[in-house]
């Protein structure tokens, strides 16, 4: 028999959840992010709207494996990533790697019965506004710290890096 599937990010929210929802629901987690700018190389295409090019964390391979084989059992994939920028940008990346088709976006401030069965009746769309806001904030984390830490290097001492951008 299908089973819905909940993507979390924390494991610990996991087992909870399966206390409360039983078995007519597949609980798996995200471990966090899944995708983020590459390590190795800047990953901004500045000549193309400063568009970011993701690539999936290498040590959420395995997760993603599992979350796209238990995404293919699922009558229903909901995202209960947190309800911040993070967790928007974390439901949108796993809706494209994981290639979803109708992902119900769910949030909830406190982990208790009525709060979960709350948000598993109101699904809505996750929120492109959060996941710009979120992806904005990368971006130029990126790029300061790409373009200063080298220029730190030159003029103040070797291995100093730019510090992350406050938003």
């Amino acid at each position: 028999m299908p089973k819905s599937l909940i993507i979390v990010e924390s494991p610990a929210k996991t087992r909870t959840l399966r206390n409360f929802l039983g078995s007519g629901y597949d609980i798996e987690a995200s471990m966090g992010h899944v995708r983020d700018l590459p390590k190795s190389k800047l990953g901004v295409d500045v000549d193309n709207g400063f568009e970011p090019k993701y690539v999936v964390i290498r040590e959420r391979r395995d997760v993603i494996k599992k979350l796209k084989a238990a995404a293919a059992k699922a009558d229903a994939v909901y995202l209960a990533s947190d309800p911040d920028r993070e967790g928007e940008a974390i439901a949108w990346h796993l809706c494209e790697t994981l290639n979803l088709k109708d992902p119900r976006r769910i949030q909830f401030n406190e982990i208790t019965m009525s709060a979960v069965t709350e948000a598993l009746r109101n699904p809505h769309q996750i929120n492109r506004d959060l996941v710009n806001a979120q992806q904005a904030r990368r971006v130029l984390d990126r790029l300061v710290g790409y373009m200063l830490s080298p220029l730190l290097w030159k003029k103040v001492k070797k291995n100093l890096s730019a510090g992350r951008v406050q938003s």
